[in-house]
C-alpha cells in the first residue's frame, strides 16, 4: 500500500497520447543532471490476489499459467523479464540527451518481486547499472512476501547488490491476515528478518491497520511483534477499501464491516506512541525509521519531486514535470516492446499550478515540513488558523516551516485543502 509498496492502482487517469518511440520533450530533459534520479521496477505477479488489493498484479492462473517449478521462470514471467530489459534499453536511449545522473535509488515492487529468483532480479539490476550506473551509496530495495525469504535467498539478494528488503508483514494476528487474504505464516516473518539481517540487509516491515475484525488489542499485538523484531524501518497504512476489489464487494453485501475513521485514528495514535517509545521517528505520515539513514530514500525522492523511470506493466514515471504510465497487462506490455514500441499508454505535462499543488500535498506529509514561502498568499494566511487549531506546529512555523502535529497528521487532507485555498 502507499508509496513504498510501489504497486500501481488498477484505474489510471486520462492523459494525452504517448509517442510510440517514448521520446520526451527537451523541456522535461533539461536540468536532469542537477536532479535526483531513481528507477522503479514493477513485477506484476502474485501467488494469491489479496481481497483488499487493487494494484496492477496478476496470479499465474489468471494469466493461464500453472505454478512454476522452484527456481524456474515460466513463460509470461520470462517474457516480462525480457520486456523489462527492453524497456531499460529504451529508457537509456530516451534519457541519453538529458544526461541523467547515476541512479540514487532502485525499488522493485509489485506484486511479489521475489517470485522471481534472486539471480533474475540481479540481471534486471545489472541492466539498470548498464544504462545509468548506480551511485556508490545507492539504496536498492525489493519488496518480499515473508514466505519467499530463506537464508539462501537473502544471501543471494545481498550478493546481487540489494541493500534493503521491505517485508509485507501486514499483521501478526492470524485472523487479521485471513481477513486480508494474506497467506504467509506469521512465524516466517521472524525467520525472514533473521535471514535478512544475517545477510547484512536493512529490513522494513509493512503493516496495515483497520482491517475488518481487527480490535485495538490485535493491533497492539502486531506492534508488540514489531518491537521484538526491531526492524530498521516501519510503514503502517490505514486500510482503504478500494472499489472493484473483493473486499469492497464483501463490505457492500454486509459480509464485512467498513473501516471506521475513529478506529483507524486510534490505531494510528497507538502506532506512533509505541514506535516513538522504541526510538523510531516519523519522517512521513505513514513511515517511521530507527535513524535518518534508515528512511526510505526512494520514497523520499518521490515526495520531493525527483525524476524516476518506472519499468514494467502499469508503472508510472516522472521526468521534469512530465508524467506517463505504461499499459497494464503483462502481455500487452511485452508485445509493445517486442514490436519495438514504447509501452507508455498515456502521459500528462504538469503546469506550474499542478506542480505547486503536488509540492504542497507531498511536502506537507513530511516531518521536515514545507517552506512557508512555497505557499500562495491565502495559503500563508491559513497557517495561523491551523496553528490555533493544533494542526500545525507553531514553533516550526516561526522558523519558516509548515510541520504537522500529531493531530495534523490525522487530518492531513484538511490541512492540505486549506493550504491550497485559492
Amino acid at each position: 500500500m502507499g508509496w513504498e509498496t510501489g504497486g500501481m492502482p488498477s484505474a489510471f487517469p486520462p492523459g494525452d497520447p504517448a509517442p510510440a518511440d517514448g521520446s520526451l520533450p527537451a523541456s522535461a530533459l533539461s536540468g536532469m543532471p542537477s536532479r535526483t534520479f531513481s528507477v522503479y521496477v514493477h513485477v506484476p505477479f502474485c501467488r494469491v490476489r489479496c481481497g483488499y488489493c487493487d494494484f496492477n498484479t496478476y496470479t499465474l492462473p489468471e494469466l493461464g499459467e500453472g505454478a512454476p517449478a522452484v527456481g524456474a521462470v515460466p513463460g509470461l514471467m520470462g517474457a516480462f523479464v525480457e520486456a523489462a530489459q527492453a524497456e531499460l534499453r529504451l529508457a537509456g536511449r530516451v534519457l541519453s540527451e538529458g544526461a541523467p545522473p547515476a541512479a540514487g535509488t532502485v525499488f522493485f515492487g509489485g506484486g511479489t518481486p521475489t517470485m522471481l529468483p534472486p539471480g533474475v532480479l540481479g540481471e534486471l539490476l545489472d541492466g539498470i547499472r548498464g544504462q545509468w550506473g548506480l551511485r556508490p551509496d545507492a539504496e536498492v530495495t525489493t519488496e518480499a512476501n515473508p514466505d519467499t525469504i530463506t537464508p539462501q535467498v537473502a544471501e543471494s539478494l545481498a550478493a546481487q547488490g540489494f541493500t534493503r528488503v521491505s517485508l509485507g508483514m501486514q499483521s501478526a494476528v492470524p485472523h487479521v491476515l485471513r481477513s486480508l487474504d494474506r497467506t504467509h505464516d506469521p512465524a516466517n516473518v521472524a525467520q525472514a528478518v533473521g535471514a535478512l539481517r544475517a545477510a547484512g540487509l536493512q529490513v522494513s516491515l509493512d503493516l496495515i491497520y483497520g482491517t475488518p475484525g481487527e480490535s485495538l488489542p490485535d493491533w497492539r499485538r502486531s506492534l508488540d511483534a514489531v518491537a521484538e523484531l526491531a526492524p530498521d524501518h516501519v510503514s503502517a497504512y490505514a486500510l482503504v477499501v478500494e472499489e472493484g476489489t473483493r473486499m469492497a464487494a464483501q463490505v457492500r453485501r454486509g459480509e464485512l464491516p467498513a473501516p471506521q475513521d475513529d478506529d483507524e485514528a486510534d490505531k494510528y495514535e497507538l502506532a506512533d506512541e509505541v514506535l516513538a517509545s522504541l526510538g523510531y521517528a516519523w519522517y512521513e505520515i505513514s513511515n517511521w525509521a530507527r535513524d535518518p539513514g534508515a528512511a526510505c530514500r526512494h520514497n523520499l525522492a518521490y515526495w520531493r519531486g525527483g525524476d524516476w523511470w518506472g519499468i514494467g506493466p502499469g508503472a508510472h514515471s516522472h521526468v521534469g514535470g512530465l508524467r506517463w504510465w505504461n499499459v497494464r497487462h503483462p502481455r500487452a506490455y511485452a508485445d509493445r516492446l517486442a514490436g519495438g514500441a514504447s509501452p507508455a499508454h498515456a502521459r500528462e505535462s504538469l503546469d506550474n499550478g499542478q506542480r505547486h499543488d503536488e509540492l504542497v500535498l507531498l511536502g506537507s506529509r513530511l516531518a521536515e515540513g514545507l517552506a512557508l514561502d512555497v505557499l500562495t498568499g491565502p495559503g500563508r494566511r491559513a497557517v495561523a488558523g491551523l496553528i490555533a487549531e493544533g494542526l500545525v506546529d507553531g514553533t516550526q512555523a516561526v522558523r519558516g516551516r509548515v510541520v504537522l502535529t500529531l493531530r495534523g497528521r490525522l487530518l492531513a487532507d484538511t490541512v492540505v485543502h486549506r493550504l491550497l485555498a485559492a
